[in-house]
């Protein structure tokens, strides 16, 4: 932070998924060849492989690992989950209990659960809009994460 309170850029790139001690080293080391004599403070300015996550400039390092464990594991899903919830550990509490899978979109997964759970006449077929069954199921029932055209991954909220 000294360098940067003086206009001058000065930072390193550090692999976030090396454990915690050797970030610290990383830091430490860092901070050793500042520009600005003394530096003992550090922030996060700029990342990247975290898939979209949002990190605040100054993160703990175990927030930080902790998060780019996670999204190594899940990938972009799990960093928008951890998004959305705000922490990892929510967001593998809804990939282990709350996930009902991935869908070209919320409509199929509403035909699915329906003809799984309900024996619907054949001459009623046509008369059910799943599209609106999934409107419902959004406002009331699901968290869905889309990520990209017809993928769409759904959670039950409750």
């Amino acid at each position: 932070m000294a360098a940067y309170n003086n206009g001058i850029l000065h930072g390193a790139w550090i692999d976030a998924q090396q454990g915690v001690e050797a970030i610290k080293a990383d830091i430490r080391k860092m901070l050793k060849a500042s520009p600005i004599e003394g530096a003992e403070e550090y922030a996060v300015h700029d990342h990247e492989g975290f898939e979209g996550l949002s990190l605040s400039e100054y993160e703990s390092i175990e927030q930080i690992v902790e998060k780019a464990e996670f999204i190594a594991e899940h990938g972009r899903l799990g960093a928008e989950l951890t998004n959305y919830f705000g922490d990892p550990e929510s967001a593998r509490t809804a990939l282990e209990d709350h996930y009902a899978g991935e869908f070209r979109s919320v409509a199929e997964f509403a035909e699915q659960i329906t003809e799984e759970t309900t024996e619907i006449p054949e001459s009623l077929l046509f008369y059910i809009d799943y599209d609106r069954m999934a409107r419902d199921l959004e406002i009331n029932d699901i968290l869905t994460i889309q990520l990209g055209h017809e993928c769409v991954h759904i959670f039950w909220s409750h």
